[in-house]
Formats: C-alpha cells, sequence, structure tokens
C-alpha cells in the first residue's frame, strides 16, 4: 500500500509513503530501566512528572487515563478529548490492564511534529515489573488543539492516538465537520479495483473550519494526517476508515469504506524468491550479542510481490513484515518466514535458525544516539528539494564503535558524515548505535518528506535509474533497485549504459561493483548472484553491443540548444537540468532534435506529469517522421511528426482521451490499467525500442505496450487527411517532444539514445 496525498485540510506534514519493507523492529526482553527516547528521558519510579518545562503544572482538574496489555498494536484504552488547563494523566500497563507477558510500552506525546500541539513533554515507559507496578501519572497543562501520542518502542509503532483539546467554553461552533470518501480506479466484472484503488477523503465545516483530515488502513490501522488521495495496491480485501477535526475542537464520527483490489490479469504462475539474513556481533561460538537483526527479503518478476510474512518460533502466529526483526532475547530462536505475489503465487516457507547470548557484563549499557533533520521548509513542512540527516551518539563506557541508518526500510548502512535525502516523496531513517562492548541500541525512527524545489544537484551519479528491480541492459534480475551509501541506486552504479569495449570489462566491473554492495550490506549473497547472473545474460561489451547510450539532453545549455521549438507551446531548462513546458505561451507544438535521424535505436528519458491541481498533462514523445521544415504534403513543421511519425502517449488520468500512457496514438490504445500510472509528480522512466517496424514501450522497466507498424492501419477515431501508417512507414526518422497546452504542464531530462 502506498499512500498518495493531495492537500484538503490545515496540515504541514504529508505522511510516509510506504514501502514494501517499511522499519520497525521487534523487542524482546526489554526492562524498564533501558529505553531511552529521542524526545527525553522516560519517567520511572524516581521520576514521574514531565509536565511543561518553564513550570510544574498545577493541581490537575481532570484526570485522563490510557492503559496498555500484551498487544503491540494499539492501546487498550485512551481517551479521545479533553479540556484545556491542568490535568493528570495516567498510564498503566500492568497485569490489571491485561498485560500477562511482561511487555513494556511506553506513552508519549509527539513534541518534533509541526501538525500538532508540542507544548507537553510526556515519556512514560511502563512494565509490570517496574517499581510502580507499571501504574504512572504526571501532571501537565493542556491547551487548545490536538496532540499526538504514540510508544516508541520498536515494533509497537502502529500504537498511536490523538487527543483533542477544547477551550472549555465551547465557542460558538458545536458541530462537527461533515465527511465522505469516494474510491476510484478500474474494476473488474466483480467490481473488485484492478490494480489498486484510490480513495479521495472531503471534510468541510461551516463553523470553525476543518482543522485535521485523517485516514486508517484497516481495522486497527494506526490514524494518519490525511492530504492527498490514498492509493491503495495490495491485492486483497480492505477498509479505509476517515475522521475529521474542526478547529473548535468538534470531532467528526468515524466512518468507513470497504473495497476489494484484485491483480491485473496475468500468466503469473511462479512463487516470489525469497531469502532472509541474520546480522549481528557474534561471539566466538557463533551466537549473537545481545541481539541479532533478521532481514527478510522477496522478488518477484511477474506479477510483483504482493506480501511478506514472518512468524517467531516454530509456533508463532504470521504477522505482515514491513521491515528488519531485531530479537533481544537470549536463547535459541527460529525465524519463519514467506511471501506472496499479486498473482496469489505462495513461496514456501523457509526458516533461519541463530541464538542469541547475553552480551559480556563489563559493559552493558547501550550509546545514547539522537537525530536532526535540517533544511529549508516549505509551507506544508517539507523540506524543499533535500534535507540533511545528522546523527550522534554517545558511550561513557566502552565508547561507540558504529553508528547506523536504514533509508526507507532498506538494510543498515555504516553512517560517516550527514546523509543528504533529495529524493522527492516520504522518507523514514531508522538508525541505531553500538559501542566496543557489543550494546546496540535500540532502533529509532524519524520521519520526514522533501518536496520538488530548485538549486540543490542531485547526486552524482553515473547514470539516472529509479525503475523498481535492477535491470543489466534488458535483463531484469528482480532485485529492489535499491539507495546505495552514495546515493545512488543499484542501477545507477551498474553503467550499463556506457561503451564497453568488451564483455569481461563489464563483466569486471560489475564483478567490482556487486563486491562494494555486498560490503555495505546493501545486497545479500542470493541477490549478489542474481545480479551477476543478469550482467552475463544482457551481453553487454560483446560484439554489437559495444556502443551505449548517447546523451541528447544531459541539461546543459549547449544541448538545449540544439533542439529546435516547432508549433505554439515552449520549454525552459530548469536549475536542475531538466526541462518544463511553458504556462505562459499556448498552443500545441514540439520540440526536436534536427541534428541527425535514427534507424533502429533505444531511446530513454525521464518524465513528470506536473499538471496544475489535480489535473494531468498530456504529452508524448515523437519518433520516426521525417525533417519537419518544407515537407510537400503539410506546411506546419508540427503536424509533420503528427501526421507522418508516430506519438508515444504519456497521459495518466483517469478521463479524458482514451489514449493512455505507452499507447501508439491512434493506433494502438494502452487503458490506465496497463499504463503502469505512479504518484503524480515523480519522475518516471520511459523507454522507446524500434528495430524495423517493431515498437516496444517500457515505463519503470516494465514492457506495457508492443506494436506492429505494418501497413494498412487506420487512425483511430478518423482524422481528416491521416495517411495512416502507410504514411508512417519510415527506416528512419527524426525525435521529439510534445507540448499541447500550458495547462498540460510536463518536464523531461535525461534524455539519451543507443543505436541498435
Amino acid at each position: 500500500m502506498r499512500p498518495r496525498r493531495r492537500t484538503r485540510a490545515r496540515h504541514r506534514a504529508p505522511r510516509l509513503l510506504l514501502t514494501l519493507l517499511a522499519a520497525f523492529g521487534l523487542v524482546l526482553g526489554l526492562s524498564a530501566t533501558s529505553a531511552t527516547s529521542d524526545t527525553g528521558a522516560r519517567t520511572t519510579a524516581a521520576q514521574k512528572t514531565a509536565a511543561p518545562e518553564k513550570d510544574a503544572a498545577p493541581k490537575a482538574a481532570q484526570v485522563l487515563n490510557w492503559s496498555a496489555g500484551d498487544d503491540i498494536t494499539h492501546y487498550v484504552s485512551a481517551p479521545e478529548k479533553a479540556v484545556a488547563g491542568p490535568a493528570t494523566i495516567v498510564f498503566e500497563n500492568s497485569a490489571a490492564t491485561g498485560n500477562t507477558t511482561g511487555m513494556p510500552h511506553t506513552l508519549t506525546f509527539d513534541v518534533s511534529s509541526p501538525d500538532y500541539n508540542n507544548d507537553v513533554n510526556v515519556n512514560i515507559l511502563a512494565n509490570p515489573s517496574d517499581a510502580e507496578g507499571g501504574k504512572h501519572s504526571v501532571d501537565v497543562v493542556l491547551t487548545p488543539g490536538t496532540y499526538r501520542y504514540h510508544c516508541t518502542i520498536p515494533g509497537h509503532l502502529s500504537m498511536e492516538g490523538t487527543l483533542v483539546v477544547t477551550d472549555g467554553g465551547g465557542g460558538e461552533d458545536t458541530t462537527a465537520p461533515t465527511t465522505s470518501a469516494k474510491v476510484s480506479g478500474d474494476q473488474n466484472a466483480d467490481g473488485a479495483y484492478v490494480g489498486s484503488a484510490s480513495v479521495a477523503i472531503e471534510a468541510s465545516d461551516e463553523g470553525a473550519g476543518v482543522d485535521t483530515v485523517e485516514y486508517a488502513i484497516g481495522a486497527d490501522g494506526a490514524w494518519q494526517p490525511y492530504t492527498a488521495p490514498v492509493v491503495v495496491d495490495q491485492v486483497g480485501e480492505h477498509v479505509v476508515r476517515y475522521r475529521a477535526t474542526d478547529k473548535a475542537g468538534n470531532a467528526a464520527e468515524e466512518k468507513s469504506v470497504s473495497f476489494t483490489v484484485a491483480g491485473p490479469p496475468t500468466d503469473d504462475q511462479d512463487a516470489p524468491e525469497t531469502s532472509a539474513t541474520v546480522a549481528g556481533d557474534k561471539d566466538e561460538n557463533g551466537a549473537y550479542l545481545g541481539m541479532a537483526t533478521v532481514t527478510v527479503t522477496a522478488s518477484d518478476t511477474g506479477s510483483g510481490v504482493n506480501k511478506i510474512e514472518y512468524a517467531l518460533g516454530a509456533d508463532g502466529a504470521w504477522q505482515e513484515y514491513t521491515g528488519p526483526v531485531m530479537v533481544h532475547e537470549p536463547g535459541e530462536h527460529v525465524v519463519r518466514y514467506r511471501a506472496t505475489d499479486k498473482a496469489g503465487n505462495a513461496a514456501a516457507e523457509k526458516t533461519v535458525s541463530f541464538t542469541v547470548v547475553e552480551p559480556p557484563a563489563q559493559d552493558t549499557t547501550a550509546p545514547v544516539v539522537g537525530a536532526e533533520v535540517t533544511g529549508s521548509k516549505n509551507s506544508d513542512g517539507a523540506y524543499l528539494a533535500s534535507a540533511k540527516l545528522t546523527l550522534n551518539a554517545t558511550d561513557e563506557e566502552s565508547g561507540v564503535d558504529k553508528v547506523e541508518y536504514s533509508l526507507d526500510a532498506g538494510p543498515y548502512l555504516a553512517y560517516s558524515k550527514p546523509v543528504v535525502v533529495d529524493r522527492v516523496g516520504r522518507h523514514t531513517v531508522d538508525y541505531r548505535a553500538s559501542d566496543k562492548a557489543g550494546n546496540t541500541s535500540e532502533a529509532r525512527q524519524v520521519a520526514f518528506t522533501v518536496a520538488a524545489g530548485g538549486g540543490v544537484p542531485a547526486p552524482g551519479c553515473a547514470e539516472f535509474d529509479e525503475r523498481k528491480t535492477v535491470f543489466v541492459g534488458t535483463v531484469d534480475s528482480g532485485v529492489p533497485n535499491r539507495i546505495t551509501e552514495n546515493r545512488c541506486r543499484i542501477n545507477e552504479r551498474i553503467e550499463d549504459e556506457k561503451d564497453w569495449s568488451s564483455n569481461a570489462l563489464f563483466l569486471k566491473h560489475v564483478t567490482k561493483v556487486l563486491d562494494e554492495l555486498r560490503a555495505e550490506n546493501v545486497i545479500d549473497a542470493r541477490e549478489r548472484k542474481a545480479i551477476n547472473q543478469a550482467a552475463k545474460a544482457s551481453g553487454i561489451g560483446k560484439p554489437g553491443q559495444t556502443t551505449g547510450y548517447k546523451d541528447l539532453m544531459d541539461g546543459s545549455q549547449a544541448q538545449f540548444d540544439k533542439w529546435e521549438q516547432v508549433g505554439g507551446g515552449k520549454f525552459k531548462l530548469n536549475d536542475d537540468g531538466s526541462i518544463t513546458s511553458s504556462t505562459d505561451v499556448d498552443g500545441m507544438g514540439m520540440l526536436w532534435f534536427p541534428e541527425r535521424k535514427f534507424d533502429d535505436f533505444s531511446l530513454k528519458l525521464r518524465f513528470r506529469d506536473d499538471g496544475p491541481g489535480t489535473a494531468n498533462a498530456n504529452g508524448g514523445v515523437f519518433v520516426r517522421f521525417p525533417n519537419v521544415h518544407d515537407h510537400p504534403e503539410e506546411s506546419r513543421p508540427e503536424w509533420v511528426a503528427i501526421n507522418y511519425g508516430h506519438e508515444i502517449q504519456i497521459f495518466d488520468s483517469p478521463s479524458g482521451d482514451m489514449y493512455k500512457t505507452g499507447s501508439v496514438y491512434g493506433f494502438d490504445r494502452v487503458g490506465l490499467a496497463g499504463a503502469g500510472v505512479t504518484e503524480k509528480g515523480t519522475w518516471n522512466d520511459y523507454e522507446i525500442r524500434a528495430v524495423d517496424q517493431h515498437f516496444q514501450i517500457f515505463r519503470n522497466g516494465v514492457l506495457i505496450n508492443e506494436f506492429d507498424n505494418t501497413g494498412g492501419q487506420l487512425f483511430e477515431p478518423p482524422r481528416s487527411g491521416d495517411p495512416g501508417t502507410d504514411g508512417r512507414r519510415y527506416a528512419s526518422g527524426y525525435v521529439g517532444l510534445q507540448v499541447h497546452s500550458t495547462s498540460d504542464v510536463i518536464s523531461y531530462r535525461d534524455i539519451r539514445i543507443q543505436e541498435l
């Protein structure tokens, strides 16, 4: 499931774009005094008061009770509303509240998010066996607004909620907001949504105005701020809950919408490939000191991975896997794991076994680790163009040995300097530190959003390739295309688009890169083998495959000047090397590369839909058209490409023109379900391969259309004067980029071509 968001209420920070592997940890045997938090020390028997830092809280006028038990997904009970002023917060996690396992929990108020009140610093760690018997209290002063609370123990992150505080007087507005939700997408005959479903939530309030809109996925999923339609692409039955609060503190009743997502039609009969690795410091007998981290990976080159699950022990319950699992309890352990793809194929259950022992007694205190995210923010709280993450760790006993971080649920990487994250979207970073005695801190997490902006360069990668899996040439390895230590993705370090004089040199380079990725813990042994096999099968460097891709537009002014605009519209060169169609110069036109024709070729570029508001841009790539000037049949240059070349369509709108992205316009239609639609505003890889009269179109590495340009085919719907395919069967031709209008804003970058 991955949420897409569009601001409808006063909310300043988009929520996390969940990817398949979201970071979390499973804690076994955590003592009441060992946990720490970014927001301050937790209360213990000797320290129970956490109030605003200026003065001690006055005597409470109200008592607010929270409780927890064995469940690590939600609190047993929690208040929803309160009145501004003094209050006593009571948090109980004991046998009386259903805790039969000694499981620790925290009640922590979020003081870092700009979306919520941050003037009350509550951070209580409770355990049935602590000095207070698991029941703690703290006096605070509440102010009008909304507070977010959560449990900070790794693996318990879905334990969260909000507390709405009113001014007590009620004001003139006592009516809650009106809410509604609409599910959209392509449906099959059974009413299931094919590939994905988009849930749009509306909230309105004629009184004080809407303050917050929230949604939750599943019957007991955590509440998240709603800022844009939520896209659910996991196959199965789903429930999305939603609610809203106005600025007077009135809360709408929770509502829900139910639907089913079905996988697109496929002939995939192969189950996903799965593997698991165990990491951590070992003793001389191979046992893990203090903690073992189990990372499960799955890949599927057919319909794609739908779900990964794991279970602890020989008969533990299956749980959805969203990130590395950390096991702290000493003893012998078995972790079972399995996966299913979107076609319903299930991989056989596998297991990994290991032993955890207590670390050496000399130093039993883990390092203290913290994180700081800096950068310029927009009005929504997102970082413009990039965010810089700085980690710090201290250890007063044996000293800090290493600091590690995991970006967007990827493997843990060694931290040596501030990490710059400039990929647009929602990101999570898990981080931890280990000391020289082998103690490792509990993983903590920080989340933030990067929005598009100018002036910050992209990472210095040899190539740009953000496809979901690692490709070598045209061979898909099935390995996730992860971000690596130098901010480049695996695909971008393979460098399969450059010239290689021999196959041996290319394979030697790939071996070197794979060794580096293994050393960085980016890939495991199975994934290394898969990429290496793909490199051998690619044939790169063999006779006929020595020439790589040549830049047609590399972001420089010099190359941009080689292109010519004809007809209406205009493109401008941006500071980041991309080009964007004009919002001032109207009309339909084309930017074309007049320097030479191309015979058989592979044309690659990246495009981004920048249509205003909720609209989608209509664009396209023209190929195999003749010189646009002095054409004997057509005086309008842009119409030479339209009538005598082929337009490879770019259009992701669920309405409007029937030809969607990947269509050969007028001749071979691709529907929305087959267009590989991604979240608007993100960069997409687009490849067009033309060999003789056979065309292939790839989006983000996935083949979405094939077309044979045989004679006798007519343009559909009929267009006066169009010659059909009989007027378009050129063996060579030029390439160009279409612009439709000032409202069809589209951006392109990294345009390169390889002659085949």
